[in-house]
């Protein structure tokens, strides 16, 4: 405990004297341990090298990012060698199964020789060189070394699932957003981009087999004006992701140790889709793309087998394109009025012997076979734990903590994303008179902070099912990049505490101090953030968007 404090006392100095040319460990996510140790500091200066004798082309990519990283803060442009350099200094990167437990696992250990950052795979490399990265001043280090204090940093996640959402249906943003949301997944040391591509507002994905998906059903005829508003612009709104595109994306997240996770939401959210193909709806239209946000009633017709064979034929291609194991089938928000009303539905309920709650799961069951038999498993939101749905099944639990307790008791593995805590489209403070338009609720950084996704009360049992956390940005209110990174900022920092670091060492007071630091990393980058955290009359620029 004592060591802890001394070092606790010495990081935070770092960051209060602000020496430019002193690294400080002191990062958010805080890793599990950092030990000073004696001996000399190591000098980083346009003499080192960066060394990785790993063919591996992960770990390459590894080291480029770290050369890369070390350009952007400091201007030095180190060489990258694949063999061991015979004079000065160098940060190695290796991979080390034998001392390092654990897939994201890794060690950092500095001496005035060298930098070793050690993993379990290329994940936990990466993970380190995060660490290492926001450990460094910003500065011109060309003439001025940068010294970093002799340690020893081990650490590894607490969740293996680690997420983050963006809605692209209510608005559409470009590939080079996406790629800037993923570099922010990767600096926040998260490893899931889950990515909403559809709602009754938009289809976002070229799907060959369906091309009236994108023909028609990624253009809406206008956006809603404010909030709860039944006035629309009557500006024609749209666009979608080809293909190329989306493989580019899961290409440029693996390189980055993220998993791309497709959402296609079904069978509610389908109004894009119903006006795309009527014949899949329970009235047969017709349908236009919603230009309202909420719920619609109108939603895939269970009874009609033509809905299975659309959605196979869908997931089919999905499947080609993305390679993680997951798909998320949605399942939220699925009003039952128009199975209520329809003789094709009543059929099927009559012939499975269904009540029109168990409709959803009857539909639910048979598209998680169909991707099962592909290899594939399921996510859904936790409106799917309503039916009898299988325990392979697992639950996205957004309406609070306790859908995501009652799913892991019933023996299904679970993703907490309680909107309490986890919904980045709330607004960044309670004084909303100087915010954007968002939804009307509130979530400050403090409130993400606090979140426990396995808390005490849980059993043991029921804590092996938690497999981690994701925050959700959906985007109703939120029509460009500059926007959503306020949004997201510095709440996502928040979250990545929530996801990494044990409930043991989190101090909300010292991970202010902390998140100081990163800012200087928000800024050097360009990003758009809220300051409210250190202001508390903070009022944005509304020339940023």
């Amino acid at each position: 405990m004592t060591k802890k404090i001394l070092l606790s006392l010495v990081l935070s100095l770092f960051v209060a004297t602000g020496f430019a040319t002193d690294a400080s460990y002191d990062v958010i996510p805080l890793p599990q341990s950092i030990v000073m140790v004696k001996g000399k500091s190591f000098i980083l200066n346009s003499n080192t090298t960066i060394f990785c004798s790993s063919k591996d082309d992960l770990m390459q990519k590894n080291a480029y990012f770290l050369s890369c990283y070390i350009a952007d803060l400091t201007g030095l442009k180190l060489k990258v060698s694949d063999i061991k350099p015979k004079k000065g200094n160098y940060i190695e990167l290796l991979l080390n199964n034998k001392n390092i437990k654990g897939e994201e696992a890794y060690t950092i250990n500095i001496n005035n020789k060298n930098i070793k950052i050690s993993g379990f795979t290329s994940a936990g490399v990466f993970y380190g060189i995060q660490t290492l990265r926001k450990s460094l001043p910003i500065c011109n280090a060309t003439n001025n070394p940068i010294v970093l204090p002799a340690a020893e940093i081990k650490d590894a996640p607490r969740f293996k699932y680690r997420g983050m959402m963006l809605d692209c249906s209510r608005h559409f943003f470009s590939i080079d957003f996406i790629k800037k949301f993923i570099d922010l997944i990767a600096l926040h040391n998260m490893n899931t981009f889950h990515w909403h591509l559809n709602d009754d507002q938009g289809w976002r994905i070229e799907i060959k087999k369906y091309p009236k998906l994108v023909e028609i059903g990624s253009v809406r005829t206008g956006t809603v004006m404010g909030r709860n508003s039944d006035v629309d612009d009557s500006i024609k709104y749209g666009g979608y992701y080809t293909q190329e595109q989306c493989r580019e994306i899961v290409e440029y997240a693996r390189q980055r140790h993220i998993t791309v996770i497709p959402e296609i939401d079904m069978p509610g959210h389908m109004k894009a889709v119903l006006a795309s193909y009527p014949n899949l709806g329970c009235t047969g239209g017709p349908y236009k793309v919603g230009h309202n946000w909420g719920v619609y009633y109108d939603v895939l017709c269970i009874g009609n087998e033509d809905t299975f064979k659309f959605v196979e034929g869908v997931l089919d291609e999905i499947i080609d394109i993305f390679p993680s194991r997951y798909i998320h089938i949605g399942g939220d928000e699925t009003p039952t009025k128009r199975w209520s009303e329809c003789s094709k539905c009543e059929k099927i309920m009559q012939k499975e012997g269904l009540p029109i709650n168990k409709l959803q799961a009857y539909f639910t069951n048979r598209i998680e076979k169909y991707l099962n038999s592909k290899g594939r498993s399921i996510i859904g939101w936790d409106e799917i734990l309503d039916g009898d749905i299988n325990k392979s099944a697992t639950i996205m639990s957004w309406r609070g903590i306790e859908p995501g307790e009652k799913g892991a008791k019933m023996g299904h593995d679970v993703i907490m994303s309680p909107t309490s805590h986890c919904y980045f489209d709330y607004a960044q403070t309670k004084e909303q008179y100087s915010e954007p338009l968002t939804q009307v609720h509130a979530l400050d950084v403090e409130q993400v902070y606090s979140l426990d996704p396995a808390p005490k009360t849980m059993s043991e049992e029921s804590k092996k099912h938690i497999l981690g956390v994701q925050a959700n940005l959906w985007t109703e209110y939120i029509s460009n990049p500059n926007l959503a990174t306020y949004m997201l900022l510095p709440r996502m920092a928040a979250l990545s505490e929530v996801q990494w670091t044990r409930p043991a060492q989190k101090d909300f007071k010292q991970f202010k101090i902390r998140a100081t630091r990163l800012s200087k990393l928000y800024d050097k980058y360009g990003y758009i953030y809220a300051l409210h955290l250190w202001q508390e009359r903070y009022k944005h620029n509304r020339e940023n968007w």
